[in-house]
């Protein structure tokens, strides 16, 4: 248990600098960066890999550790929105996952959509908490299009990127993780 839990921290710990360093290679271009959301894989691995404790802890703490020492993003309003929106994604997933009762790409895209959908639900209402709501606050306008509509890119790269981590870790025997069965593949194999 202690080495389990010591494990965890490590991972946990090399994942926040994983989450501090690589929006560094896409901070150049701010635009890119904001579509990319380099700062979110990090996290979603945390709380596969780690368990949804660590994945709230770290998820919370990278924007706003990353906000301290870069400058970026700003802390008010963004990075205390970021910390909450990345602390569900890292809880959720984590938690949904350890209940899954198959660890294949199947449960782990369904977990992560379960996440990504929570995660900005979340993000749009620390907005409107810091901001206010209507035209000199936080829209709905201004809700799709940084929750969704310019998220795309950085979707579709989470949708390809964890996956092929998560197989790729599993060669390393770090985490369980294996293709999804067909039904009939599975049913000739209890046979």
């Amino acid at each position: 248990m202690k080495q389990k839990m010591t494990k965890n921290l490590a991972l946990s710990a090399m994942l926040i600098a994983v989450g501090l360093i690589l929006p560094l290679f896409t901070g150049q271009i701010p635009q890119i960066g904001n579509m990319l959301l380099p700062m979110h894989i990090p996290v979603f691995l945390c709380g596969l890999i780690c368990g949804w404790k660590y994945g709230l802890v770290v998820g919370f703490i990278t924007p706003l550790l990353r906000s301290a020492v870069f400058g970026v993003p700003i802390l008010f309003p963004n990075a205390i929105a970021m910390a909450f929106e990345l602390m569900t994604y890292g809880g959720v997933i984590g938690l949904f996952y350890e209940k899954s009762r198959w660890k294949c790409i199947v449960s782990l895209y369904r977990c992560m959509i379960a996440a990504m959908l929570s995660g900005r639900l979340v993000w749009g209402i620390v907005q409107i908490c810091l901001l206010g709501i209507g035209k000199n606050g936080f829209t709905f306008q201004a809700f799709m299009a940084g929750a969704f509509v310019n998220a795309v890119p950085g979707i579709i790269l989470q949708f390809i990127v964890i996956p092929s981590l998560m197989l790729a870790l599993n060669k390393t025997g770090l985490v369980s993780f294996h293709r999804h069965k067909h039904k009939k593949e599975m049913l000739w194999k209890k046979q």
